[in-house]
């Protein structure tokens, strides 16, 4: 199964972070595609690390919240964490 994940990054002081609200991973970076490729990295290797059933735990979770990331004045950018 494919499974898309979505990276919300933002500005925040001198840097940028993002975050994959569906895993509760997050990372930084200088630039946006940094802080993306930052990201990119930590999930994937949460997925080589993590047991199934945390995996299972994290995604299923996920689904259950109504949650905004996104800071009141902020300028939010979501993207897509697949190439």
């Amino acid at each position: 199964m494919i499974q898309t994940l979505t990276a919300t990054i933002w500005r925040e002081n001198d840097g940028f972070v993002s975050l994959c609200s569906e895993l509760d991973i997050a990372s930084q970076g200088d630039t946006v595609e940094e802080a993306r490729a930052n990201l990119r990295e930590a999930v994937e290797l949460f997925f080589e690390t993590a047991h199934p059933n945390e995996i299972s735990s994290e995604v299923n979770s996920e689904f259950k919240k109504n949650t905004s990331t996104e800071k009141p004045g902020s300028r939010v950018r979501h993207h897509n964490l697949r190439n």
